[in-house]
């Protein structure tokens, strides 16, 4: 009896340290701005396969993450900020042409990619011992660094990133063990090389606690609502410390403001776009007049909202909770972004493995 087996793949680790972007999209949603979504850098995955795949590079990449070095958003300074907007040339009239708000930010990033290799395609490189099969991904590594560098990210051009002094900043690629010790020890070394730095992970348990918190006053509150009041500063006035004044002091203690909600310790958290939501079931190809590709299927959707958290890479402990995985429901029209980062203490868990295939 004769049957087929499906070829064994390797996991490993990209990483694109300190690339330097400019002029990246600053307006992640109608309701966000201040960094690009974590659905661009999904997009720029999905462009790097296909390049990849005509390249002939036997590399299928399946989660993303993204480490923050530097940013500078394009504002001009004020009691109001605003975006630096640039004025368009005239039109065919010789009018003035309309100023269409654009943000921009100049980013210092480090991409990762979690990805597959087929066991095969290494031996049929010739790698038959480790050091072989670190030598070929590190050929592969330089390769993708060269195709990336002639890509955007999140709109933003890349500017060459030349060596800097105690920083690695060569694209390199290392295999993941499947022992979960092995990975953490390796992980441990990768991390402090991202540092000074803050990663983005996903924070959805916050928006259910805030959920919670809210019905508990308000029975009709939705996770729209929970979602506004986190996503804002709520100060009230903090009753003073009784134990603090003194009898016959005629001086009247200053009042003080504060956010009840937001506790010292509870991070940086920030809310972010990480999905869309169909608006209308898919419309056949070139049924919509003026879309970007004539050939595939197009719906109108909108933004799906969440929270999300800038955490320093030293404090994580695996590098699954940097990665962010999307995911599509097709049947509910929902495509979203699934981060790997359970907070400890939440209930929410996400299957890792259960990773779809973008061929």
């Amino acid at each position: 009896m004769s049957h087929s087996t499906k070829d064994v793949t390797t996991k490993a680790l990209l990483v694109l340290p300190h690339l330097r972007v400019q002029n990246a999209n600053a307006i992640s949603s109608p309701l966000t701005h201040g960094f690009p979504s974590i659905t661009a850098f999904t997009g720029l995955m999905w462009a790097l396969q296909r390049k990849l795949t005509a390249a002939g590079l036997p590399l299928k990449l399946r989660q993303v993450g993204v480490i923050c070095h530097h940013h500078e958003e394009q504002l001009t300074d004020g009691y109001v900020k605003t975006f630096r907007l640039t004025r368009n040339p005239v039109d065919k009239d010789g009018a003035t042409a309309a100023i269409v708000e654009e943000g921009h930010i100049h980013l210092e990033l480090t991409v990762m990619f979690q990805l597959t290799v087929p066991a095969s395609q290494l031996l049929a490189s010739g790698a038959g011992s480790t050091a072989d099969q670190r030598a070929q991904m590190s050929e592969w590594a330089a390769r993708v660094a060269e195709i990336v560098a002639c890509m955007r990210i999140a709109g933003g051009t890349l500017l060459p990133t030349g060596s800097m002094p105690g920083r690695r900043t060569r694209a390199w690629m290392e295999p993941i063990s499947e022992d979960e010790e092995a990975q953490a020890l390796v992980f441990a070394r990768w991390r402090y090389q991202w540092l000074p730095g803050y990663a983005l992970v996903g924070r959805d348990d916050l928006l259910a606690e805030r959920h919670r918190t809210m019905r508990d006053a308000l029975p009709d509150a939705t996770l729209l609502d929970a979602w506004l009041d986190a996503a804002r500063f709520n100060f009230k006035p903090v009753p003073g410390d009784p134990s603090k004044s003194t009898p016959g002091n005629s001086k009247a203690e200053k009042q003080r403001w504060a956010d009840p909600s937001k506790q010292k310790g509870d991070g940086w958290t920030v809310p972010i776009p990480v999905g869309y939501a169909a608006l209308t079931k898919p419309l056949p190809a070139g049924a919509v007049a003026n879309t970007r590709d004539a050939s595939t299927p197009c719906v109108f959707v909108e933004s799906v909202y969440s929270f999300g958290q800038w955490i320093s890479p030293h404090r994580l402990n695996h590098v699954q909770e940097i990665l962010w995985r999307p995911e599509t429901d097709a049947a509910i029209g929902l495509y979203r972004c699934l981060s790997g980062y359970v907070h400890a203490g939440s209930a929410t868990t996400l299957a890792g493995d259960d990773i779809p295939d973008f061929d």
